[in-house]
């Protein structure tokens, strides 16, 4: 029997959270080829990616079993990229063993660092997900994402940028 547990993480899921990515990710790989793939999995098996993330982000994990299957990061705004604004607060690796896919996890995760954010005071909620992540952008269209703009290619793939309002008054 499937018993899922939803928790906030902590640094000492760190290796647990890299296989999770290299499995969740993992699957991507023949759509993005050999060379990309590489890159993707290096970023998935660096200790300061995760680590980083932790130090300034609210990560949700999904544990079946004491392992965890499900993970999701929600960085606060602040903290700017070169496709996130500075005033928004933003969803980073979503990701879902593929065992446990089909189970509302990536949605319930997602809607985790809504409600955290929500919670928050944040006013704009921004994600980023590719041409190959079907899966992923239907989850975030249902619950509401609206896509803003193409990016220029990632890992040699289209990537979209969707945000969701989360303070009615302001526009995106």
């Amino acid at each position: 029997m499937k018993t899922f547990i939803y928790r906030t993480a902590s640094e000492s899921d760190l290796g647990q959270l890299k296989v999770l990515g290299l499995l969740a990710y993992g699957q991507f790989q023949n759509v993005l080829g050999h060379e990309n793939w590489e890159l993707m999995k290096a970023k998935q098996n660096d200790d300061d990616t995760f680590l980083n993330l932790l130090k300034i982000a609210q990560c949700f994990v999904c544990e079946n079993e004491n392992e965890i299957i499900g993970m999701a990061f929600l960085i606060p705004h602040g903290y700017p990229t070169t496709i996130f604004e500075k005033e928004w607060c933003y969803i980073r690796l979503v990701g879902v063993h593929p065992k446990f896919e089909g189970n509302g996890i990536g949605r319930k995760l997602t809607q985790q660092c809504i409600d955290f954010a929500k919670d928050s005071g944040e006013k704009v909620i921004a994600l980023h997900t590719s041409e190959f992540q079907n899966a992923a952008r239907h989850i975030y269209e249902g619950i509401g994402f609206v896509k803003l703009k193409n990016l220029d290619l990632i890992y040699g793939k289209q990537y979209y940028l969707y945000t969701l309002q989360l303070d009615k008054n302001d526009k995106n």
